[in-house]
Protein backbone atom coordinates (compact mmCIF):
# COMPACT_ATOMS: atom_id res chain seq x y z
CA UNK A 1 0.00 0.00 0.00
CA UNK A 2 1.79 3.64 -0.83
CA UNK A 3 1.81 5.92 1.35
CA UNK A 4 -0.59 8.99 0.59
CA UNK A 5 1.08 11.99 -0.49
CA UNK A 6 0.94 15.10 1.70
CA UNK A 7 0.96 19.18 1.38
CA UNK A 8 4.80 19.93 1.68
CA UNK A 9 5.48 23.40 1.05
CA UNK A 10 9.25 23.43 -0.13
CA UNK A 11 11.20 25.94 -1.67
CA UNK A 12 11.45 24.77 -5.55
CA UNK A 13 9.62 21.59 -5.00
CA UNK A 14 9.18 19.68 -8.08
CA UNK A 15 5.30 20.00 -7.73
CA UNK A 16 3.00 22.36 -9.43
CA UNK A 17 1.33 24.49 -6.87
CA UNK A 18 -2.22 25.82 -7.64
CA UNK A 19 -3.74 29.03 -5.86
CA UNK A 20 -7.13 30.04 -6.33
CA UNK A 21 -8.58 32.92 -5.27
CA UNK A 22 -12.13 32.84 -4.86
CA UNK A 23 -14.04 36.31 -4.30
CA UNK A 24 -17.70 35.50 -2.81
CA UNK A 25 -20.94 36.77 -1.62
CA UNK A 26 -20.34 36.20 2.19
CA UNK A 27 -23.75 34.39 2.09
CA UNK A 28 -22.61 32.19 -0.65
CA UNK A 29 -18.63 31.27 1.33
CA UNK A 30 -20.24 28.12 2.54
CA UNK A 31 -21.98 26.64 -0.32
CA UNK A 32 -18.67 26.99 -2.43
CA UNK A 33 -16.85 25.34 0.11
CA UNK A 34 -19.45 22.52 -0.41
CA UNK A 35 -19.05 22.73 -3.74
CA UNK A 36 -14.76 22.50 -3.49
CA UNK A 37 -14.96 20.01 -0.50
CA UNK A 38 -16.80 17.67 -2.57
CA UNK A 39 -15.06 18.04 -6.19
CA UNK A 40 -11.38 17.03 -3.80
CA UNK A 41 -13.13 14.39 -2.12
CA UNK A 42 -15.05 12.66 -5.06
CA UNK A 43 -13.15 13.69 -8.58
CA UNK A 44 -9.49 15.32 -7.77
CA UNK A 45 -8.07 13.24 -5.63
CA UNK A 46 -8.75 10.26 -7.70
CA UNK A 47 -7.22 11.76 -10.94
CA UNK A 48 -3.62 10.63 -12.08
CA UNK A 49 -1.11 13.49 -10.91
CA UNK A 50 -3.05 14.83 -7.83
CA UNK A 51 -1.19 15.27 -4.04
CA UNK A 52 -3.66 17.71 -2.31
CA UNK A 53 -5.97 19.99 -1.96
CA UNK A 54 -6.19 22.75 0.86
CA UNK A 55 -9.02 25.26 1.10
CA UNK A 56 -9.00 28.21 3.46
CA UNK A 57 -11.81 30.55 4.51
CA UNK A 58 -11.48 34.20 4.85
CA UNK A 59 -13.09 35.24 8.23
CA UNK A 60 -15.05 38.40 6.77
CA UNK A 61 -16.30 35.62 4.25
CA UNK A 62 -15.76 37.28 0.82
CA UNK A 63 -12.67 34.99 0.15
CA UNK A 64 -12.16 31.39 -0.69
CA UNK A 65 -8.69 30.04 -1.17
CA UNK A 66 -7.75 26.79 -2.78
CA UNK A 67 -3.60 25.70 -2.29
CA UNK A 68 -3.83 22.93 -4.42
CA UNK A 69 -1.00 20.94 -5.55
CA UNK A 70 -0.05 18.70 -8.65
CA UNK A 71 2.84 16.08 -9.62
CA UNK A 72 3.17 17.89 -12.26
CA UNK A 73 1.65 21.26 -14.77
CA UNK A 74 1.06 18.39 -17.02
CA UNK A 75 -1.65 16.44 -14.57
CA UNK A 76 -3.00 19.71 -13.47
CA UNK A 77 -3.76 20.08 -17.75
CA UNK A 78 -4.85 17.17 -17.63
CA UNK A 79 -7.45 17.66 -14.94
CA UNK A 80 -8.79 20.67 -16.56
CA UNK A 81 -10.19 18.44 -19.57
CA UNK A 82 -11.97 16.08 -17.21
CA UNK A 83 -15.57 16.40 -17.88
CA UNK A 84 -16.01 15.51 -13.86
CA UNK A 85 -13.66 17.96 -12.79
CA UNK A 86 -15.01 20.28 -15.11
CA UNK A 87 -18.76 19.89 -13.63
CA UNK A 88 -17.31 20.99 -10.55
CA UNK A 89 -15.78 23.94 -11.78
CA UNK A 90 -18.62 25.44 -13.77
CA UNK A 91 -20.59 24.61 -10.46
CA UNK A 92 -17.80 27.11 -8.12
CA UNK A 93 -17.70 29.76 -11.00
CA UNK A 94 -20.93 30.41 -10.72
CA UNK A 95 -20.70 31.01 -7.18
CA UNK A 96 -17.91 33.39 -7.38
CA UNK A 97 -17.98 36.73 -8.00
CA UNK A 98 -14.33 36.43 -9.10
CA UNK A 99 -11.91 33.52 -9.28
CA UNK A 100 -8.11 33.69 -10.07
CA UNK A 101 -6.22 30.41 -10.86
CA UNK A 102 -2.55 30.34 -11.30
CA UNK A 103 0.54 27.72 -11.19
CA UNK A 104 3.28 28.98 -8.68
CA UNK A 105 6.70 27.81 -7.61
CA UNK A 106 7.52 28.34 -3.97
CA UNK A 107 10.21 30.51 -3.93
CA UNK A 108 10.82 30.77 0.03
CA UNK A 109 10.18 29.20 2.83
CA UNK A 110 10.86 30.36 6.86
CA UNK A 111 10.12 29.07 9.89
CA UNK A 112 10.42 29.89 13.58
Amino acid sequence: MTQPQTTTITEQASVATLINVFTVEPEHQRELLNVLITASEEVMRHLPGFVSANLHASTDGTRVVNYAQWENAEAFEAMLGNPAAREHMDRAATLAVQFEPHLYVVESVHHQ
